[in-house]
Protein backbone atom coordinates (compact mmCIF):
# COMPACT_ATOMS: atom_id res chain seq x y z
CA UNK A 1 0.00 0.00 0.00
CA UNK A 2 1.49 3.09 -1.13
CA UNK A 3 0.82 5.97 1.54
CA UNK A 4 0.94 8.99 -0.90
CA UNK A 5 -1.78 7.46 -3.34
CA UNK A 6 -3.86 6.59 -0.45
CA UNK A 7 -4.31 10.10 0.55
CA UNK A 8 -7.63 11.97 -0.56
CA UNK A 9 -6.96 14.90 -2.88
CA UNK A 10 -9.23 17.70 -0.95
CA UNK A 11 -11.77 19.36 -3.39
CA UNK A 12 -10.27 21.94 -5.02
CA UNK A 13 -12.64 25.07 -4.20
CA UNK A 14 -15.19 26.12 -6.63
CA UNK A 15 -17.01 29.49 -7.23
CA UNK A 16 -20.77 28.93 -5.86
CA UNK A 17 -23.11 28.80 -8.63
CA UNK A 18 -25.43 31.03 -6.03
CA UNK A 19 -22.70 33.98 -6.19
CA UNK A 20 -24.38 37.04 -7.32
CA UNK A 21 -21.69 37.97 -10.70
CA UNK A 22 -22.38 41.55 -12.54
CA UNK A 23 -22.99 40.18 -15.87
CA UNK A 24 -21.44 43.06 -17.51
CA UNK A 25 -17.73 43.30 -15.79
CA UNK A 26 -17.72 39.71 -13.87
CA UNK A 27 -17.61 41.25 -10.14
CA UNK A 28 -18.82 38.82 -7.78
CA UNK A 29 -17.67 40.96 -4.46
CA UNK A 30 -18.34 44.71 -4.50
CA UNK A 31 -22.19 45.81 -4.56
CA UNK A 32 -23.95 48.96 -2.94
CA UNK A 33 -28.22 49.40 -2.92
CA UNK A 34 -29.34 52.95 -3.90
CA UNK A 35 -32.75 53.96 -1.64
CA UNK A 36 -35.00 56.45 -2.73
CA UNK A 37 -36.89 58.52 -0.10
CA UNK A 38 -35.22 57.77 3.26
CA UNK A 39 -35.66 59.52 6.41
CA UNK A 40 -33.05 58.85 8.94
CA UNK A 41 -33.91 59.64 12.24
CA UNK A 42 -30.63 59.88 14.70
CA UNK A 43 -31.02 60.11 17.99
CA UNK A 44 -28.54 62.03 20.33
CA UNK A 45 -27.89 62.85 24.26
CA UNK A 46 -25.98 65.86 25.21
CA UNK A 47 -23.35 65.89 27.71
CA UNK A 48 -22.29 67.68 30.98
CA UNK A 49 -19.43 68.83 29.36
CA UNK A 50 -21.84 70.29 26.22
CA UNK A 51 -20.68 67.54 23.69
CA UNK A 52 -23.30 65.18 22.28
CA UNK A 53 -23.24 61.16 21.65
CA UNK A 54 -25.25 59.13 19.59
CA UNK A 55 -27.55 57.07 21.02
CA UNK A 56 -29.03 55.00 17.89
CA UNK A 57 -30.37 55.55 14.15
CA UNK A 58 -33.16 54.58 12.50
CA UNK A 59 -33.82 54.57 8.89
CA UNK A 60 -37.73 54.16 7.42
CA UNK A 61 -37.48 53.58 3.22
CA UNK A 62 -40.48 55.17 1.33
CA UNK A 63 -39.25 54.57 -1.99
CA UNK A 64 -37.62 52.61 -4.77
CA UNK A 65 -34.36 50.06 -3.89
CA UNK A 66 -32.03 49.41 -6.48
CA UNK A 67 -29.10 47.37 -6.24
CA UNK A 68 -25.77 48.26 -8.21
CA UNK A 69 -22.27 46.76 -9.29
CA UNK A 70 -20.11 48.28 -7.60
CA UNK A 71 -17.27 48.00 -10.19
CA UNK A 72 -18.94 49.03 -12.91
CA UNK A 73 -22.65 50.72 -11.75
CA UNK A 74 -24.87 48.28 -13.68
CA UNK A 75 -28.28 47.96 -12.15
CA UNK A 76 -28.65 44.18 -10.71
CA UNK A 77 -31.84 44.99 -9.33
CA UNK A 78 -32.92 41.64 -10.33
CA UNK A 79 -30.84 40.09 -7.86
CA UNK A 80 -32.00 41.93 -4.90
CA UNK A 81 -33.87 39.77 -3.21
CA UNK A 82 -30.93 37.08 -3.42
CA UNK A 83 -28.85 39.78 -1.69
CA UNK A 84 -31.43 40.43 1.23
CA UNK A 85 -31.81 36.60 1.82
CA UNK A 86 -27.84 35.97 2.17
CA UNK A 87 -27.48 39.44 4.58
CA UNK A 88 -25.84 37.89 7.62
Amino acid sequence: MDPIKDIKKSPTPRKSARLITCPNCGNDSDFFEVADGVILTTHYVQNPDSSFTQKGDESQILGEIRFFCGECNTDLSQFHQRFLEMLF
